[in-house]
């Protein structure tokens, strides 16, 4: 079987809350990390949130 292109990564609150989203993205396509303005319940607000490795 293949094995699959895409790559699990978290993305976390630049606000550390310690809140974070888990996304995927094709690191053949995407070279650079990902970064999103998303909503953190525990902040009540929209912020920054960066690309970071799951552990």
């Amino acid at each position: 079987m293949a094995k699959p292109n895409t790559i699990v990564v978290k993305l976390q609150s630049t606000a550390d809350t310690g809140f974070f989203y888990v996304a995927k993205k094709n690191p053949k396509t995407q070279t650079e990390k990902l970064e999103f303005r998303k909503y953190d319940p525990v902040a009540r607000k929209h912020v920054m949130f960066k690309e970071a490795k799951i552990k």
